[in-house]
């Protein structure tokens, strides 16, 4: 894998899947991790399919689920397809009560 940012104790890194991301995911955090992400979508080539994977998000804000809905619209914008979203539980818990569980392909439903 390789890293693509590593601040304030949060790691995203792009594998042969997608990306992965761990630590503790908050509004300071939010902004840096969802541009680095979404230049890597950016640069995978139209109709390519990505896991992403936030299972390592223990603590959880809806910072996490803004940097997911980023990622997922910059994913349609260079025609990527998000064929598995997993999640933490407690981030899981999160998704379901904002609703959004029914607009991802979430692990276990793919």
């Amino acid at each position: 894998m390789s890293r693509l940012l590593e601040r304030a104790g949060v790691r995203l890194e792009a594998g042969l899947e997608g990306l992965a991301v761990s630590g503790d995911v908050d509004f300071g955090i939010a902004a840096p991790l969802a541009e680095a992400g979404s230049d890597w979508l950016a640069e995978q080539s139209a109709g390519a399919r990505v896991v992403l994977d936030l299972e390592g998000v223990e603590q959880v804000s809806s910072a996490a689920l803004s940097v997911l809905l980023e990622w997922a619209r910059q994913a349609r914008a260079a025609d990527v397809e998000i064929r598995q979203v997993r999640l933490s539980a407690p981030l899981a818990r999160l998704t379901r009560v904002a609703g959004l569980d029914e607009l991802l392909p979430l692990a276990g439903e793919a």
